[in-house]
């Protein structure tokens, strides 16, 4: 067996575990980024939940604010069907426009479902009342809890990305930052469990 001097060894060894280094990071920012997009298609579908939720609660109210509830909702479906995952990404993850229309569905709903004690008598209106105020209730706290999952994905992938060997060996590509979602998804007072 040739002599192979030990500074060639450790060279090789060097090589070596960067290149583990290198190929474990990549795996890792690659399942990062795909959680986060499927944290948001999660979010989405809760977004459109509670939407749903809201149409259907909006006949037990009275008419103007009904009213307001049900076009704040219908707005919203209509601006997430529309949205497209290319539109997303051309905006860096951001659609400060669909941010807005969300944010206005949560003030209509503080709104129509403030008072805990209007919330309890319309709960014992109807047979179906309670159930479609109790699937609200549950839309608006699936709403929080994909959103807190989401945002975290987003943060754990930031972190990652900002690490230096990343930015230098350019591990990300050309795959947009993910970005947080900043919405105001607080729980009418009146639907607290």
């Amino acid at each position: 067996m040739p002599y192979v001097p030990t500074w060639v060894l450790a060279l090789v060894a060097v090589v070596l575990v960067l290149g583990w280094y290198l190929s474990y990071s990549a795996g890792r920012l690659d399942w990062l980024h795909h959680r986060v997009e499927t944290l948001r298609a999660a979010l989405d579908a809760q977004l459109a939940r509670r939407a749903a939720a809201a149409v259907e609660a909006a006949p037990l109210l009275d008419p103007a604010t009904g009213l307001l509830v049900a076009a704040a909702a219908a707005q919203a479906l209509a601006a997430g069907e529309t949205r497209s995952e290319t539109e997303w990404l051309e905006a860096g993850g951001q659609a400060p426009q669909l941010e807005e229309i969300e944010n206005d569905l949560t003030r209509v709903l503080h709104v129509a479902f403030g008072d805990p004690a209007e919330v309890a008598v319309l709960r014992d209106s109807a047979p179906l009342a309670a159930q479609a105020l109790l699937l609200l209730t549950q839309a608006c706290t699936r709403v929080q809890l994909a959103r807190r999952f989401h945002n975290d994905a987003v943060a754990a992938a930031v972190r990652v990305r900002r690490k230096p060997v990343v930015r230098w060996t350019r591990l990300a590509g050309h795959a947009a930052m993910p970005a947080m979602v900043e919405i105001d998804d607080s729980v009418p007072p009146g639907l607290t469990v």
